[in-house]
């Protein structure tokens, strides 16, 4: 989670702290709101990468200024060396990757926008960073249910992997993020010349699936409380926030449910402790809570996407945490 994530984390954890609660859930809210601050304090710190030393006149420690100019350089060098935000990218071969570089063009993603519609040819690819999509299929009477869910593991526009040009369902955001789009006629001409990046593709079709086929299974067995931690907990796995937009109306096609149902759901949770919920917002206070809550399905498609792809799990550091 980079330094602005985790300044609107506390301040957003301040403002929940100021709010009417249970005496129990703003317990529990202030102890993470005391380590964040002091998280956040250590990665201060070391953030240049400069050793600290001792003041002789105060014997506290600093940071000398020609040790943050070197510090600064090696901050510098860490970050271009960083891997691509979106995990499908950063497993591609550097030769591949550096391909398709030059095609991908960062863009805004905003709630409810289309990345494709149904029956309607395929534009554009793209490689989601932070935002959710939703994948989601029009019944011919209008209403609409999400059958799978794209985040910062995987990519918008599997019909072009497969060497199709559109399908039956649509794709539009449902948590607001950001994005690499590339033109989908240059990702299939890119594709073909690549049986590695086909591979990494197909790798990440194959845990898509599955995630299609867990969350059919899911939807007949689990309760709308469990399913309602699952998703909550794979929109944070996508996220560099505790806090994220998760309306009503998503949420309800997400689960299958009416509005009603959500509602309660997300209180349950929230007078457990787990989540604050208000006006759309989502604000995870217990992730480890709130697996325990979940269902199997949460770690069942985790494992798989992780088996999968390799490389970087699924928000690892934060699964227990």
């Amino acid at each position: 989670m980079d330094s602005f994530a985790t300044r609107e984390n506390i301040k957003r954890y301040r403002r929940l702290a100021g709010e009417p609660m249970d005496s129990a859930v703003r317990a529990k809210i202030t102890r993470l709101l005391a380590g964040k601050e002091a998280q956040f304090k250590l990665k201060a710190s070391r953030r240049n990468g400069a050793p600290e030393r001792r003041d002789p006149s105060t014997g506290q420690n600093r940071i000398g200024s020609n040790m943050t100019k070197r510090g600064s350089a090696v901050a510098a060098s860490r970050k271009a060396a960083d891997p691509p935000a979106n995990r499908l990218l950063g497993l591609l071969p550097p030769r591949d990757y550096a391909r398709l570089r030059p095609h991908l063009h960062r863009i805004p993603l905003g709630y409810r926008q289309s990345l494709y519609r149904a029956r309607r040819a395929i534009g554009f690819v793209y490689f989601i960073e932070t935002g959710v999509g939703s994948l989601v299929n029009t019944m011919a009477n209008g209403q609409a249910s999400e059958v799978g869910t794209i985040g910062n593991e995987g990519l918008v526009g599997l019909p072009i992997v497969f060497g199709d040009d559109r399908a039956p369902t649509s794709v539009y955001i449902q948590v607001p993020g950001a994005g690499l789009r590339m033109k989908a006629t240059l990702f299939k001409k890119e594709l073909a010349r690549s049986a590695s990046m086909r591979t990494v593709m197909l790798h990440y079709a194959h845990a898509f699936f599955n995630q299609v086929a867990q969350s059919a299974a899911c939807n007949q067995f689990h309760s709308i409380e469990q399913r309602c931690c699952r998703w909550m907990l794979m929109t944070h796995d996508r996220m560099q926030s505790d806090d994220f937009l998760l309306t009503q109306e998503f949420l309800a096609m997400m689960l299958g449910v009416q509005r009603t149902g959500v509602t309660a759901a997300a209180g349950a949770l929230q007078r457990a402790g787990l989540i604050h919920y208000k006006r759309g917002n989502v604000t995870i206070i217990d992730r480890p809570g709130l697996i325990r809550r979940s269902c199997e399905c949460y770690g069942v498609s985790k494992k798989e996407f992780d088996r999968l792809l390799g490389g970087r799990p699924m928000r690892n550091v934060r699964s227990n945490s």
